[in-house]
């Protein structure tokens, strides 16, 4: 597994120096960070000493642990605590506002998990960005950051996140929906290609994803309307391409998901 640092030198607009990031504490609470990635892009597993909660507030990115993989719009961020490995995956040009946070800071999350990102805290984590990572006690600055993490505390969390399994036969079905989340067989055929009863099965989907293994299918592609949008792909285009009958018919399923058409949730990743 590779180990590496989240953010090149050549491309950060707030810096950490080196001797700051041998410290098992951060210089301050909350270190804000601006670092842009281009579709394709990926950063390798690493882990950090502190937490951090994964941000961008454009386009969209997909954060992959050991058991989940999240896709993130900038309406959504992942908490991921100090010392978890992951990795990040640009699945359009993203804007990367990560927050680095010490473990001092208290009432957040002890799990990884997706937070909602409202319009007020988007504009927080943007103007602690902006206002750099040096900044003084009782500052405007650390007044934002008390505010930020308040923010974060009292944020609910949202249903984005892709839950893998570990038995083989039970991800023979999984990575081959993520290759293709069209593929529209029933669980009772599934069953019959890997060897296993369709009771069997469906017994290790709950028990190992806390999912059926429809709510599954539609999850995966639901991560993947996602990353077609930003892509810009028609709505037509990409109802066809999940497997869907009909365009009204996949919209209803993502409207009912996300609250919204495909369109409007467009609108509001840009």
């Amino acid at each position: 597994m590779i180990i590496s640092q989240i953010m090149p030198q050549s491309r950060q607009t707030a810096v950490l120096s080196s001797k700051d990031k041998n410290k098992s504490k951060l210089p301050q609470t909350v270190v804000a960070y601006g670092h842009d990635l281009t579709e394709g892009e990926t950063v390798p597993f690493h882990h950090h000493r502190w937490a951090q909660l994964v941000y961008a507030s454009h386009g969209i990115m997909t954060v992959t642990t050991e058991k989940f993989s999240y896709v993130v719009p900038p309406q959504r961020a992942v908490w991921i605590p100090a010392g978890v490995e992951h990795s990040i995956d640009a699945r359009s040009d993203v804007s990367m506002r990560p927050l680095y946070i010490d473990s001092c800071a208290a009432d957040l999350p002890t799990k990884v998990c997706v937070l909602q990102i409202t319009p007020l805290l988007r504009e927080l984590i943007l103007s602690a960005v902006a206002s750099g990572s040096s900044y003084q006690p009782d500052s405007p600055q650390s007044r934002t950051i008390s505010v930020i993490l308040d923010q974060i505390s009292m944020q609910t969390e949202a249903s984005l996140a892709l839950p893998m399994p570990t038995d083989s036969r039970l991800l023979r079905v999984t990575q081959s929906l993520i290759t293709n989340p069209a593929d529209s067989r029933n669980l009772g055929e599934w069953a019959w290609e890997v060897g296993a009863s369709k009771r069997t099965l469906g017994r290790l989907f709950s028990a190992q994803t806390g999912m059926s293994f429809r709510a599954w299918r539609q999850q995966r592609r639901l991560h993947r309307a996602l990353e077609l949008l930003v892509s810009g792909d028609s709505v037509t285009t990409i109802a066809l391409e999940l497997g869907y009958n009909s365009t009204s018919a996949f919209i209803a399923m993502f409207k009912r998901n996300f609250g919204k058409t495909p369109k409007r949730y467009l609108s509001t990743t840009s």
